[in-house]
Parts: C-alpha cells; structure tokens; sequence
C-alpha cells in the first residue's frame, strides 16, 4: 500500500532523512517513532506529496507520487499533528468541502459525517464556526474528514495529542477496522505504549536513518517497546 525507497530529504547541508526505505503492506497497522527532530514528520510530508525530495521514491497503491501526485492523494487521508483548519468555516461545511473535494456522494457523505460525529460528540458543534473549537475538537473534526472519503491509506502525524482518554479509543477502534478491512496506517506517535498494544509493526528511526524495523513483537521482543527505543537511542548515540 505504501513503499517508501531510498527516500533522502535534505535541508541545506543536513540530511533530515537519508536513504529511509520502509514497506507497509494493506491491512498493516504500522507505527513510526523517534525522538524529535528524527525525520518522522519530514518523511510523512513526503507521502503525502507535500515535499519534494531528492532522491528515492515513495509509491502509493503502486503508484509514484512523484509521477502521479494528484492519484495518490486521492487514496490517502493525512491528520498533521497540528491540524491547520479553515476557522472561518463551520464544522459541517468543512466537511461538506472535503467530501465535495474527494467527489464523495451525498448519501455517502450524510452517513459517515452522521456515523463519526455521534461517535465523537461533535454532533451539537458542528453548525458552529471552527474558530470556536478546541483543539481537541479541531482533532476529532479532522479525523472525520480523513475518514469521510473512505481511504485506502491513512496517515498520520502524533494524532493522538489532545484527544481525551474516549476519543483516543475511538481513533484506536477506527484505526483497527480500516486495517482489518484491508486498509493501512501508517502514523507516529511518542506514546509507545500504544504503538506497542495496537500495531503490527514498527520502524524506528533516528537522524533520518532506519534504526530498526519489523513486527512488533521481533523489535521488542521479551522487553517493552519502550525499552527497545531508550536502548537503540543510547547505542546509536
């Protein structure tokens, strides 16, 4: 679903991240961690086709995202880890946009923004203008606009900062049901506990190279995910 080869982004002299190459295959619940300023974001944006990079290639349902920016995105969904919403609109309309955006039906679109907004008790809100939401509103309205055209892939930068203990298990419960159903995620996030409870597999990354990557259960082995992280960073300190 996802293949990122030999991807290499620079900034100036430095190598925000140097030949990454990672697989995510469909129904693939795949974390991406690392310590701040490790590549993680940069290599998102990268799959999202929002930078462009100098070497390598990501693919998207086999398609390059460098030849055929516009079919990619079609198939993918991306929640940045500070979503930057349209504040002047209110929820509902922003929702209508990015459905009308992804040519999502009118049935369609009247059932899942009907179906996520119960779940997230967004409902009541929706009518009201995004300048008037938290930030963990702002999160949930983002997430039921990454879910309403129904992606194949969908990706996602720390999407669990300011969700409360319900909505985060909702996200989770969500993220489970894409990938059973043959879709894949592919996000990173600083809680490795739960990286470690819901994903198959992890890669691990630090100064924009691979560290390790794989099952989750061949990277932590008998130990803690967590465990495995603090150890590979000191050792490659």
């Amino acid at each position: 679903m996802l293949k990122i080869e030999n991807l290499t982004k620079s900034y100036g002299d430095k190598k925000a991240v140097d030949a990454l190459t990672l697989h995510i295959a469909p129904g693939e619940l795949y974390a991406f961690i690392g310590h701040n300023g490790a590549g993680k974001t940069t290599t998102i944006k990268a799959c999202c086709g929002i930078l462009a990079f100098e070497e390598g290639n990501i693919y998207i349902d086999g398609i390059s995202i460098k030849d055929d920016p516009l079919e990619c995105k079609k198939r993918i969904a991306y929640i940045p880890d500070n979503p930057d919403l349209y504040s002047y609109m209110s929820g509902i309309k922003y929702l209508g946009f990015v459905a009308d955006i992804f040519g999502v039906s009118k049935a369609d679109r009247q059932e899942r923004i009907e179906k996520y907004s119960e779940m997230f008790e967004l409902k009541n809100d929706l009518a009201q203008p995004i300048s008037s939401y938290s930030h963990g509103m702002k999160q949930k309205l983002a997430i039921i606009s990454a879910w309403i055209h129904a992606p194949k892939l969908v990706i996602m930068d720390e999407p669990f900062v300011g969700l409360d203990p319900k909505a985060s298990h909702l996200l989770k419960t969500m993220m489970r049901e894409l990938c059973t159903e043959g879709g894949s995620i592919f996000f990173s996030t600083h809680i490795l506990e739960v990286a470690e409870k819901l994903c198959d597999k992890v890669a691990i990354i630090k100064n924009g190279k691979l560290i390790v990557s794989g099952s989750m259960e061949q990277v932590k082995g008998d130990t803690s995910l967590e465990d495995v992280f603090l150890e590979l960073e000191d050792d490659n300190a």
